[in-house]
């Protein structure tokens, strides 16, 4: 019936079964990753309460009364302005040296 050398011979077998199977299964193969692909930007898209409350204007009402509260406890009119260091000063020794001077002024 079947000769298995006839079949070894072939080139359709020996080159276009294999080639057919993997056409195929590279396409059920790419399917999977293209879905993990789409989850991950469902799950990446979920928005951070902040973002989801501009654009929901019910509760970007209750978020703007929270930040009101916040900036009620602030004392703005007690702070001392102190300059950062350069990119080649040594910023604690700097700090502690503009820490010291608005002492000695106060």
């Amino acid at each position: 019936m079947f000769n298995l050398k006839a079949l070894q011979k072939n080139k359709t077998v020996k080159y276009g079964v294999p080639m057919l199977l993997l056409v195929v299964g590279g396409s059920f193969g790419l399917k999977e990753f293209t879905q993990i692909r789409y989850d991950a930007q469902r799950h990446r898209k979920r928005l951070d309460p902040e973002l989801e409350a501009q654009v929901n204007v019910q509760r970007q009402a209750n978020i703007l009364e929270d930040e009101y509260e916040k900036l009620q406890e602030v004392k703005v009119d007690e702070w001392k302005n102190i300059r950062g260091p350069r990119p080649w000063e040594d910023s604690r020794e700097y700090q502690e040296q503009q820490r010291s001077r608005q002492n000695k002024k106060d």
